[in-house]
């Protein structure tokens, strides 16, 4: 028998909501990603920890926060607190690795690709094995082509963030490019929602794991308190306070368009009006 699924059960509060948390760690860790750009190398790793941290938080607490309106009518839902961590951890390493590309190797070419494609997986993994650590009284399944479409839909959302992190220098076109990561990822998370469908078990019994209340709302504390520190830092640049570090040439920070770069190092500078170079006036005879 199917189970009845209900991924709504408070209304529009737990989506919009979990849609804040996914733009607030995008907003931050494209924030991270775009300083650790234009930073000396020896801020870089700092940064883009801290970007990988903060995007891996969001969308971690994006998810479990929509997953509080999840339920299914006709058996409660527990979850295991293992597989819940896990799915904290794989996001944050997933999600690091691909911002570490970027932030070393700059947002064009096969770098954006690479990290991008990484983001975007440990986005997805994320989810589903969060979703793996459901306990209910069924088993899941997934619908391969929808499960295919939300992947698609993080990686392409994972690649538009990091390429707006390489290249979005303005406060509002910053703002922007959170806001359309917060949509995509939600969009994948929904999308990943509904390739799925309960198969309830004719026996009922004990479930193993804790309720949604007991194990989600304590779990969420920890991220949102660390999405507020990245925050704090983010506002308050240590840069500001331990002295700013020397900024790298324009043409050797990744990320920088090639058009952007003016300098021609393999020119040689054209010679002042009105003096001859220095080979002409050798060959020009003495007078005795």
């Amino acid at each position: 028998m199917q189970g009845t699924v209900d991924g709504f059960s408070y209304g529009v509060v737990t989506p919009l909501v979990a849609y804040l948390m996914a733009c607030l760690g995008g907003a931050l860790g494209l924030r991270c990603t775009t300083r650790a750009m234009l930073v000396a190398q020896s801020w870089r790793p700092a940064w883009l920890a801290l970007g990988s941290a903060a995007i891996g938080s969001g969308i971690w607490t994006m998810h479990f926060v929509a997953m509080m309106g999840f339920s299914v009518k006709e058996t409660p839902v527990h979850y295991d607190r293992a597989i819940t961590f896990a799915s904290l951890g794989l996001a944050v390493l997933m999600v690091g690795a691909g911002i570490f590309i970027v932030g070393y190797r700059g947002a064009t070419g096969t770098a954006l690709f690479t990290g991008g494609t990484i983001t975007g997986l440990g986005i997805a993994s994320m989810h589903y094995l969060g979703m793996a650590g459901l306990r209910l009284n069924g088993t899941l399944r997934y619908n391969t082509l929808t499960v295919g479409a939300s992947v698609a839909i993080g990686v392409v959302a994972a690649t538009s963030a990091l390429w707006a992190a390489g290249r979005v220098r303005g406060f509002l076109w910053s703002v922007g490019a959170s806001l359309v990561m917060g949509l995509a990822v939600s969009g994948m998370h929904y999308t990943g929602m509904a390739a799925m469908t309960v198969h309830l078990h004719r026996t009922g019994g004990t479930l193993p794991g804790d309720s949604p209340a007991s194990l989600l709302a304590p779990m969420l504390v920890g991220p949102l308190a660390f999405l507020c520190l990245a925050a704090a830092v983010v506002v308050f640049d240590p840069m500001m306070v331990l002295g700013r570090p020397d900024r790298l040439p324009a043409e050797h920070k990744p990320g920088v368009p090639a058009d952007e770069v003016t300098h021609h190092p393999s020119r040689r500078p054209l010679p002042r009006a009105g003096r001859r170079p220095s080979h002409q006036r050798a060959r020009t005879p003495q007078n005795h």
